[in-house]
Formats: C-alpha cells, sequence, structure tokens
C-alpha cells in the first residue's frame, strides 16, 4: 500500500485562514449585538426622547475601539494573533455592540414623531462625542504604553 501524503498550498492555507477569521468575526459578533440587544431591552428610549442607550452603547463602543486598536497598533504588526483580536474583539464584538443603523432609525423615529430638535442634536452629539471617545481610548492606551516601556528600561 502507498502511503498519502498531505500537501497543502498557499491557497489553502489562505482560504483557511479567511474562514477561521470570518468565524471570530461570526462569534464576537454575536457576543456584542446580544449585549447591546440587553441594554436597549433594559433600557428603551423614551418617545421623542434621547436615546440614551445606543448613544452610550456607542461611545462606550468608540472608547474600547480606540483602546484596542492603539494597543494592537504599538504590539506589533497587524498578523497571528493581533489580527485574531482585532476581527474577533474589534469588528467582532464591538461591532455588533455599536450600532449605526439602530442609530439611524432612531433618528428617523424621532423626526417622524415631530422631535427635530432632538433628531438633528441627537446624531451630531452623537459623532462628535464618539470621536472624542475613541480619541481617548487612543490617549489612554498610548499612556498605558509609554509607561509599561518606561517601566521596562528604568534600571
Amino acid at each position: 500500500m502507498g502511503t498519502v501524503s498531505r500537501v497543502t498550498t498557499g491557497r489553502q492555507r489562505r482560504s483557511t485562514s479567511v474562514v477561521r477569521l470570518a468565524g471570530l468575526v461570526a462569534l464576537g459578533g454575536m457576543v456584542g449585538v446580544t449585549a447591546r440587544a440587553h441594554i436597549e431591552a433594559t433600557f428603551p428610549a423614551p418617545p421623542g426622547g434621547w436615546p440614551w442607550a445606543t448613544f452610550a452603547i456607542n461611545l462606550v463602543g468608540s472608547l474600547v475601539l480606540g483602546v484596542l486598536l492603539e494597543s494592537l497598533l504599538r504590539s506589533g504588526d497587524d498578523t497571528g494573533w493581533r489580527r485574531g483580536v482585532r476581527l474577533g474583539c474589534g469588528t467582532g464584538i464591538i461591532g455588533g455592540f455599536t450600532t449605526y443603523s439602530t442609530f439611524i432609525l432612531e433618528v428617523e423615529e424621532l423626526l417622524r414623531g415631530g422631535h427635530t430638535v432632538v433628531a438633528v442634536a441627537y446624531p451630531l452629539v452623537s459623532v462628535v462625542l464618539g470621536l472624542v471617545a475613541a480619541g481617548c481610548g487612543i490617549a489612554v492606551a498610548a499612556a498605558v504604553s509609554r509607561r509599561r516601556r518606561a517601566g521596562r528600561e528604568a534600571p
């Protein structure tokens, strides 16, 4: 009897890697979406009022994503485990947790309900504070990285 050898090509390895990474995104997305759904069900937006749950979710997500991406960037190239963490946690969990679709739906419902001031203020404040939160996350991760590096270099 002959022996069967298993030879994998570069294309097969890339295909397996893509499937594995897509699985990480999908699993992370399920975690993030489930968490968001529970929060929004627990804290529904009052009719015509500020959608606080979605607002907080998106700000927290922006902050955490800033910390995550800056930390990964400072730890090395986007390969191996870092790519898995970025896709599973960043794209998956945080991407599923934060929500642009609910955000837009809430704005549309506010407009349809005649709550124009809130409908205009909500997206403006959300985007501006989301950028601020992401910037704060980046700054925090950078500061932590600098302190760790200084601690390792100290005599």
